[in-house]
């Protein structure tokens, strides 16, 4: 009988060890918004330096990571990394946008943008992800779009995602992290009332053998034919704006120019 009971117990134990190696793989840690495990190629990026999350709904795509803002009806942060060998053109037709299945409490229907003079505009760009027809699908979930005025869209915006290609092929790998600044007073459009930004920000982050170093920028989300230097800000300018902690394991990250 004791064999039994003692057979029981170890049972038992192994597969509560093998089921907590599983989950920790993928797991989500509620209070850091840290994700682990993110995909088969995991590097140091994909499970080291997620946004912690003011709405706790994290949604992992295979190559990109997004934080889910219900009342707003789009994603608060989008996440990915970007590689120099993933710079690859491709002749992918163009899927259309549809709510992204993982979103527990559905994405904003593409709908809402018909007829209101503002673009879908991607946070994680489709052409970031060009390297992969999954991957490049992936990015036309509702999850990852927002309001985008038109000549922001193809024109600044358009500037900062080339330039970000262009820092992904210098520094071989890179940290993308995406959004819009969300407020209450904004005005939205359709009727799931999707906010539009008055502003959206894009934080770059790459690791020197020892030493991170990251560019951030805030740009109005209208027409401009500024420099994208004019438009860099510190971290803790879009931490205070957002509620979010970007780079919660790392402390002490500074914007630099000279990225």
């Amino acid at each position: 009988m004791k064999f039994y009971i003692v057979l029981g117990i170890m049972v038992f134990a192994l597969l509560s060890c093998k089921k907590e190696t599983v989950d920790e793989a993928v797991v989500q840690d509620q209070e850091s918004g840290f994700v682990s495990g993110q995909n088969s190629t995991d590097s140091l990026y994909t499970y080291a330096y997620l946004p912690t999350s003011t709405t706790r709904q994290i949604v992992k795509h295979q190559y990109y990571t997004l934080s889910y803002h219900e009342k707003f009806e789009q994603a608060e942060w989008v996440a990915y990394e970007l590689k120099k060998e993933y710079l690859k053109g491709a002749n992918y037709k163009r899927p259309y946008f549809i709510e992204d299945p993982k979103v527990t409490t559905r994405s904003a229907d593409w709908r809402n943008y018909k007829k209101s003079g503002y673009d879908k505009g991607h946070l994680c760009p489709a052409g970031d992800m060009e390297f992969d027809q999954n991957a490049y699908n992936d990015t036309f979930y509702t999850s990852n779009i927002s309001p985008q005025d038109h000549n922001f869209n193809s024109g600044i915006w358009n500037r900062l995602e080339q330039k970000t290609r262009y820092w992904a092929e210098k520094y071989n790998d890179i940290y993308v992290v995406t959004g819009g600044i969300l407020k209450d007073s904004d005005k939205t459009i359709g009727t799931e009332k999707v906010t539009v930004p008055k502003y959206f920000y894009k934080i770059i982050l790459t690791k020197t053998g020892k030493e991170h170093k990251a560019i951030a920028f805030l740009i109005p989300n209208e027409d401009s034919k500024k420099s994208l230097y004019d438009f860099v800000v510190p971290i803790e300018t879009l931490e205070k704006m957002t509620g979010i902690d970007f780079f919660p394991n790392l402390k002490n990250l500074k914007s630099n120019k000279d990225f």
